[in-house]
């Protein structure tokens, strides 16, 4: 094809193709015009286009820029035709759409009151130089029972108190080869301890599981704050002085601290903590030294190395600090409560 016949035919097309903009009456015919000519699968453009491979040569640039401004033509026709007729289906603009109306405010989330818990009882240990550290929800006996120091007799191993998974391996719930969810965070204590060497301060805040039935104070799935400080000549009153610091911080004001003897497989001494919190005596959670039987599991000597480990409920913490009642309300999925948080 000659030069001179192919700008013929895109002076037609474009006369054509401006009349048919010009004269279109409503959106819909603006669009029917673009597609018919400027169409990228039947568009009189794709035709065009072909005709380029007939052309000669050395005539073929200035084929090429009389087609791109036939297309820069066409197009600013169509958008001109667009605005014309005030936007339309065509432009992606509903003619109905009225910008004067007020909007629908969108629902933005935030944070969940015991993640909220969580980062402040990070924040606050960690200035006392406490860790974060994460463990596996799925845990096997040893980390959660026998490097603890539970016997295999002991109440806590019963299938009763705890959601052990059946496994191929496993016979029996609670032998070296099942798994359970983790009833404690102590787990976590003891793959931090048989992966590196003290001096240690860890934190291990996440989700535990036991088969309580729900009621205002219990749930099957909550969370714990447990933390471990293992060194050289470590005491109880490090323990209590620390707990008394975090208590200070999260509860606000001058928090007296009270330990009451009790009885941990992992700790000898152990203690329950309570909190003296307006003028009301508060039970926390457990606390005490690490017994040299968990320092010996992990490859520790206990001739050498002393440590206290203290486990807190996050649920309990946050309740007490917004006067919440019922644990279940936490995990309602209510908005109207959580909310407030």
């Amino acid at each position: 094809m000659s030069l001179d016949k192919f700008i013929s035919t895109l002076d037609q097309l474009e006369k054509d193709a401006l009349d048919s903009f010009e004269s279109a009456a409503d959106a819909d015919a603006v669009e029917e015009t673009r597609v018919r000519f400027l169409g990228a699968k039947k568009g009189a453009l794709k035709d065009v286009q072909k005709m380029m491979g007939g052309i000669d040569p050395s005539d073929r640039k200035a084929a090429g820029m009389r087609l791109n401004a036939f297309k820069t033509k066409l197009q600013e026709s169509f958008e001109a035709s667009q605005s014309r007729l005030g936007g339309g289906e065509a432009s992606g603009i509903d003619p109905t759409f009225d910008a004067t109306l007020p909007g629908i405010r969108p629902n933005v989330g935030h944070i969940h009151p015991i993640t909220q818990t969580i980062n402040h009882l990070m924040e606050i240990m960690g200035r006392m130089g406490f860790e974060a550290a994460e463990g596996p929800e799925v845990e096997d006996p040893w980390h959660n029972f026998v490097a603890l120091n539970i016997p295999e007799d002991h109440p806590a191993r019963d299938p009763l108190d705890n959601f052990y998974l059946a496994t191929a391996s496993a016979t029996q719930a609670g032998s070296e080869g099942s798994q359970l969810l983790r009833s404690q965070t102590s787990t976590v204590q003891i793959r931090v301890m048989e992966q590196h060497q003290p001096p240690i301060r860890v934190i291990s805040l996440g989700r535990v599981y036991r088969p309580d039935a729900p009621d205002a104070t219990h749930y099957p799935m909550f969370h714990q704050m447990e933390g471990l400080y293992v060194d050289k000549h470590v005491t109880m009153a490090n323990l209590k002085t620390v707990l008394r610091v975090f208590a200070t911080n999260y509860l606000g004001g001058d928090v007296q601290i009270r330990f009451r003897p009790s009885f941990f497989p992992f700790t000898e001494p152990s203690v329950e903590v309570d909190f003296l919190w307006n003028d009301t005596w508060i039970e926390f959670g457990g606390a005490g030294m690490v017994d040299p039987a968990v320092f010996e599991a992990v490859g520790y000597d206990p001739e050498k190395v002393s440590g206290f480990a203290f486990g807190l409920g996050v649920e309990r913490l946050c309740m007490r600090r917004h006067g919440i009642t019922d644990i279940r309300d936490l995990y309602s999925g209510d908005l109207r409560f959580l909310r407030q948080f």
